[in-house]
């Protein structure tokens, strides 16, 4: 698998994915949509990865889109509304149809300023670890832009409606302690801890029963797109999947037996 402006290692159950384009605090390219892809499928079809964590290399977790090629009208931004438009759907839209779909848990250990699209990728992730100089800002109208990769969906989905447009008309940036305030992330840590504590976030999910997890994540997004009755049809379905796997019985016996389970995704 060769990548561009990404890294991928892995951790025993755990996959880790670097932002890697440091010279634009990990600004958004083609290249890199490409890698992310890649990256995702790579972790999605290996039956040994249980989490994900995503990350970015040097002081900031991502600065969204590209400045630089903004400036100029090139790459990502060049056409006039119709191609645009083209491009964002081609593009960067890739990315969140790729995490909606992506059915294992992903923490962000979020290493710096997440700003604008930025942002949005950090609220992609479903367990959001923040270093204490950390920023965070949708910043879109500040620059004479929207939230044109979906991030109204997913910021309001993260923290609710009336915080979101705040954030979103107003282009504030807060710290840190504030995006922990409104409940953008799930704790602050020191930046020399935080890949460790990140890990440590996922090796406990990790532990648990694979094909329950991925269940669950996939019944709580779902949760915000159908009715009462819908949801719990599907709960109804998904845990007759659930309570026929071996992974089902291996945990009750483990409790029964006073020992730790040793799950085999099966």
């Amino acid at each position: 698998m060769e990548l561009q402006d990404l890294q991928y290692t892995k951790d025993g159950h755990i996959a880790i994915i670097t932002l890697d384009r440091e010279q634009s605090r990990n600004a958004y390219s083609y290249e890199m949509i490409d890698s992310l892809e890649m990256a995702f499928n790579a972790a999605q079809d290996d039956d040994d990865v249980r989490c994900v964590i995503l990350t970015g290399a040097g002081r900031a977790f991502s600065a969204g889109g590209d400045l630089k090629q903004m400036k100029s009208h090139t790459g990502m931004f060049e056409g006039d509304a119709v191609r645009l438009r083209t491009k964002y759907v081609r593009g960067i839209h890739r990315v969140p149809h790729l995490l909606l779909k992506f059915d294992k848990p992903i923490v962000a250990a979020l290493n710096g300023a997440a700003i604008g699209a930025g942002l949005d990728l950090a609220c992609m992730c479903d367990i959001r670890i923040s270093n204490e100089r950390a920023k965070y800002g949708s910043t879109f109208v500040k620059i004479g832009l929207v939230p044109g990769d979906g991030g109204a969906f997913f910021l309001s989905r993260v923290v609710g409606m009336p915080r979101a447009v705040e954030l979103i008309l107003t282009g504030r940036v807060i710290d840190a302690q504030k995006a922990l305030e409104i409940g953008l992330v799930h704790e602050v840590v020191p930046q020399e801890t935080l890949l460790e504590r990140a890990k440590e976030v996922a090796l406990e999910i990790a532990a648990n029963a694979p094909i329950a997890v991925r269940l669950a994540k996939t019944a709580c997004y779902q949760a915000y797109e159908v009715t009462a009755e819908q949801a719990l049809s599907m709960a109804a379905t998904y845990q007759g999947i659930a309570q026929n796997t071996a992974d089902h019985d291996e945990g009750v016996n483990a409790l029964l037996e006073k020992r730790a389970p040793v799950f085999k995704n099966k």
